[in-house]
């Protein structure tokens, strides 16, 4: 059985990562998935958080991902995400202050419509937040 297999991370507008790997760890809406070579073929959503990958030579580098899609194949792993972006370029400030905004749009809302968004946005600061703060526990 091989120990590395390949994965590539995708956003909208472009080709984040790709490189041989011995790790990914991302969030899938289920739950957390580790893959490693030789994991079973999958096709999941994922949830808007960090994407952590240890490369062959044992360097780990994470990334936010806001949602999307994971796929595993016998020798590849493809996560397709709308926004994808490597965690040390996420401003950490404008993210606590989208999250702020939108804690203060959750509880003004005046419509469900609102709310909702007030929801998903509240979500994804916060899963940027969470991504910033897993990558300064690995430091």
């Amino acid at each position: 059985m091989a120990s590395k297999i390949h994965c590539d991370i995708v956003s909208a507008e472009k080709s984040i990562f790709s490189g041989e790997v011995e790790l990914v760890v991302a969030a899938g809406t289920e739950g957390d998935l580790g893959i490693r070579a030789g994991h079973a073929p999958l096709l999941t959503a994922l949830a808007p958080g960090p994407v952590r990958i240890v490369t062959e030579e044992g360097h780990e580098d994470i990334f936010y991902v806001s949602g999307g899609f994971l796929e595993i194949q016998p020798d590849i792993v493809s996560l397709l995400a709308d926004t994808a972006q490597r965690a040390r370029d996420i401003d950490e400030a404008e993210a606590e202050q989208a999250r702020q905004e939108a804690q203060r749009e959750l509880e003004q809302h005046e419509s469900a419509e609102q709310h909702s968004i007030a929801l998903a946005q509240f979500a994804e600061a916060s899963a940027r937040l969470r991504t910033l703060h897993q990558l300064k526990r690995r430091r």
